[in-house]
């Protein structure tokens, strides 16, 4: 029972992708990559937040939180930008 759930998830999956046109998926991986590189910018700002102290250290952490915020509305931004290319088509 097992595998065959398996096998019929992976084939709604692959079903489910072949209904993205090639310019949703381009729009769709532009909005992540960038919401992406945001989140490493974040992870490296937390990682520097670790070897500072005091007022720097929540200053740090503080500009961690707002790149991880601007991360989270940008995938919201590809999230609406693939609707609205969806609708068009």
């Amino acid at each position: 029972m097992k595998t065959f759930v398996t096998v019929l998830g992976l084939a709604s999956l692959v079903a489910l992708a072949a209904c993205d046109s090639a310019k949703e998926n381009q729009v769709e991986n532009a909005y992540e990559n960038q919401a992406d590189a945001l989140d490493n910018q974040a992870d490296n700002m937390e990682a520097m937040a670790d070897n500072l102290s005091g007022n720097a250290e929540m200053a740090a952490e503080n500009a961690a939180d707002r790149l991880e915020n601007k991360a989270d509305a940008t995938r919201e931004a590809g999230e609406a930008a693939e609707d609205a290319v969806e609708k068009q088509q």
